[in-house]
């Protein structure tokens, strides 16, 4: 159902097909491994395995001799800037003096075959002096420094209203959420090209095209415009692809050997090479009225952020800003902290800080709702945010904010059909934990929960944030040019949608992805592209039109007054002029360009208090999850997952639907089953052997009860990102169903089902008499 308060528009708002689909579908689209190039080279990295040693001796000279091998580069190699990183360059390149964590880039070699260079690599004799890692965040902060910037990655507190208020009813509670991975199915690779100039072409799956350009550029010590980046095909992102890994090595073996070179990390490479969703800390106190109301709301949550900086600050600003959740909070004091530890690096990833404290203030409302006596969904009702309503942080919502319209649509959606456990044989596929004899159907309880979630949309907190495009129009034709990374979410539907709608024209062909001849469009991430490259694509579109009309009047002989723009036709006054602005421009004879930049509202940074408008526009999102839980066993079958969402405006269906669904397994991985398990600094599950994500079989249908359609003021179309709004509350609907089902008080995610069946087990205070597994 989409509760629409917008009129409907030609092009955009219909499920057009994907340019790249076909070519997907039929197994025949070029992904960053399939490129190649004649004469390439094959390159391999050398990763330490241990999360904290310092380097005593690095001996090069085996896989220097070895047959087919062409270069080996150390950190004395590194002719620029030897450090990178994504918000403050504090990562090596190549360690030299000590190594911080497991898989960290020591040398990296060039061989004329693939199993060449690896053994080539491998022949890289490193000989460490290992010292005790530093691997729990609480223990991180008064230890000694991890690295010389210290062993504190980020802070923020908010501080709203009287901190010493109190309600008459308090709960409180402990949450953890563990290192979940962003799992993209296609391969990280890259190939690197030098022009025999001293110049380098990459072609690379990444998510910013502009700063991997400036990162690489300062590492090569080569100008800025002598690096040209290019986006390969990218199979999903998430994040993980939002920092730099193999880029920098990559491009000096190309210019160490004059030819091309190429790199592919295997399955468990990339496990470590890549940045991860912060594991989480959370200890919360909620206070209300006996009527249910918050009067206030306490948190200090201390993220483990690894090794180093990448985007850490930015999640924890988003950590402190969303702690309350999508609730009327007259009062809150918010402590946040990011420590700096020996294990992997974490970052960016789908719904950045705001998933795990979902999972944290959600838990914390049905706490609260139990110790009131008061239905959960009322609870939530009787606090949720309104128009008008300000935040913690002080910043006044604007716009659409139907958090009661999602909450009704998805409590009030109809539930699936009870089972008969009675009459269910063991082995059915129905069953948690599938077939085989696996649960006794009549120890099966079910549960049903529900959440809210919320988060910022585009760059925050005084980011300069921009998008460049440009529109070019000749015969008719309309070419489209941005640096926007196409990660698998549909961007380039999007924008021949946008430009069909402005030009009105489905002749629309967009450019490759390049920093050649074009500005950043920014980072595929934080739901902005739709917004800012789609706000640029319709800018320079709407100005080619303006363009075209002025054409248009000279060539007629009527004012330029006289003519309009109207549904994507040039129309006259008199009604003798009614032609799509792309035909009116191809009979003016002239090519039409325009490049322009767009650029939202500005935004401010918090203050010490965390005060202040540091956001540009807000999503909200609910989910209802039903599930079946062996209270013997902890297994646990999500049955069906409802959601309902803000969207501001449906720009295509189909591509809408994807990423509801998409959003909503991850979240429902991240509750049931997705974690990395890391032991004193190693991962001890890198590959999809061992790192469990949702099969189809483990998927439950999704339903959409409602997509609330309500053009956000100021934003193109009213147009708001969705890719990651069902990742946040998906994960808390999952954790309160299952604590409905057996009563257990998961404060985890992900949770295992020990959690359950030791919690359940005869001798605990739940296991007492099957006490707490009722069936709802």
């Amino acid at each position: 159902m989409i509760v629409t308060k917008a009129p409907p528009l030609p092009r955009l708002g219909k499920s057009l097909r994907r340019p790249d689909g076909m070519a997907k579908a039929r197994g025949v689209f070029k992904f960053s491994s399939d490129l190649d190039e004649p004469g390439m080279l094959w390159g391999h990295l050398v990763r330490s395995p241990h999360p904290a040693a310092r380097i005593a001796e690095i001996d090069i000279s085996p896989a220097r001799a070895m047959a087919g091998a062409a270069a080996v580069l150390l950190a004395g190699d590194v002719p620029g800037r030897p450090t990178y990183g994504l918000n403050y360059p504090d990562q090596p390149v190549f360690a030299s003096d000590e190594v911080r964590h497991v898989g960290e880039v020591v040398a990296a070699v060039a061989a004329d075959h693939p199993l060449t260079a690896r053994r080539a690599a491998e022949a890289v004799a490193v000989r460490y002096e290992v010292g005790e890692p530093v691997t729990d965040p609480e223990v991180a902060l008064r230890a000694a420094p991890v690295h010389p910037l210290g062993n504190v990655l980020a802070e923020q507190r908010v501080v709203r209203g009287d901190v010493a208020a109190e309600g008459d009813v308090v709960v409180e509670g402990y949450y953890e959420t563990g290192m979940q991975d962003q799992a993209f199915l296609g391969t990280e690779a890259a190939l690197a090209v030098p022009d025999g100039q001293g110049g380098i072409d990459i072609y690379v799956a990444t998510q910013w095209l502009h700063i991997d350009q400036d990162q690489i550029s300062a590492s090569l010590g080569v100008p800025h415009d002598q690096v040209r980046v290019h986006l390969a095909g990218v199979g999903g992102s998430f994040g993980a692809r939002e920092d730099l890994s193999m880029q920098i090595p990559l491009c000096l073996l190309a210019l160490r050997t004059g030819r091309a070179v190429k790199m592919v990390f295997g399955r468990e490479e990339s496990f470590l090479g890549h940045v991860h969703r912060h594991p989480a800390r959370m200890w919360y106190r909620h206070s209300a009225d006996r009527s249910g109301r918050l009067v206030k709301v306490e948190a200090r949550i201390l993220l483990d952020g690894g090794a180093y900086l990448s985007s850490s600050p930015a999640v924890l600003s988003n950590v402190a800003c969303f702690a309350a959740g999508p609730y009327r909070v007259p009062n809150a004091f918010v402590e946040a902290t990011c420590a700096r530890t020996n294990n992997p690096p974490c970052g960016a990833m789908r719904g950045f800080g705001s998933v795990q404290v979902c999972v944290a203030h959600e838990a914390q409302m049905d706490r609260l709702a139990a110790a009131l006596g008061m239905d959960p969904i009322e609870l939530r009702r009787r606090n949720a945010l309104r128009p008008g309503d300000d935040l913690v942080t002080g910043q006044v919502l604007e716009g659409a904010v139907p958090v009661i319209e999602l909450l009704e649509a998805c409590s009030s959606a109809p539930l699936p059909p009870e089972r008969h456990w009675e009459t269910t044989e063991p082995g059915d596929l129905a069953l948690p934990g599938g077939s085989g004899r696996a649960a006794e159907p009549l120890r099966v309880r079910r549960g049903v929960g529900v959440a809210l979630g919320f988060k910022n949309i585009m760059f925050s907190c005084a980011f300069d944030d921009y998008s460049v495009a440009r529109c070019r129009l000749e015969g008719g034709r309309v070419t489209i040019t941005t640096a926007a990374a196409e990660v698998g979410q549909g961007l380039v539907t999007l924008l021949h949608q946008i430009a069909g709608e402005v030009l009105g024209t489905d002749e629309v062909v967009l450019a490759e992805a390049s920093t050649v001849g074009i500005g950043s469009a920014g980072s595929t991430s934080a739901s902005r592209q739709s917004v800012m490259t789609g706000g640029a694509v319709q800018a320079a579109c709407q100005a080619v039109a303006d363009a075209v009309l002025a054409a248009t009047a000279a060539r007629v002989g009527v004012p330029r007054a006289s003519l309009q723009l109207a549904g994507g036709r040039v129309v006259s006054d008199d009604g003798c002029v009614d032609v799509p602005v792309a035909e009116a421009g191809a009979l003016c004879g002239e090519c039409f360009e325009e490049t322009v930049t767009y650029q939202h509202a500005a935004t401010a940074e918090l203050d010490e208090k965390g005060q202040g408008d540091a956001h540009v526009a807000f999503v909200f999102s609910a989910h209802r999850a039903v599930v079946d839980v062996d209270v013997d066993l902890g297994l646990v079958k999500v049955v069906e997952m409802t959601t309902a969402q803000d969207v501001g405006r449906v720009l295509n269906p189909l591509q809408l639907v994807g990423q509801i669904e998409g959003g909503t397994s991850q979240g429902v991985g991240f509750a049931v089953m997705e974690e990395l398990i890391v032991e004193h600094g190693r991962v001890r599950n890198p590959s999809f052997t061992d790192y469990a994500i949702p099969t189809a079989l483990d998927m439950p249908p999704v339903r959409i009860a409602a997509l609330v359609q309500e053009p956000q003021p100021g934003l193109p179309f009213g147009a708001k990102g969705a890719g990651e709004p069902p990742a946040i509350s998906s994960t808390a609907a999952v954790l309160a169903a299952v604590r409905d089902a057996t009563g257990v008080a998961v404060n985890r995610a992900p949770v295992h089902p020990p959690d359950i069946a030791l919690a359940l087990a005869p001798g605990t205070r739940a296991g007492q008499g099957d006490a707490g597994v009722t069936p709802s």
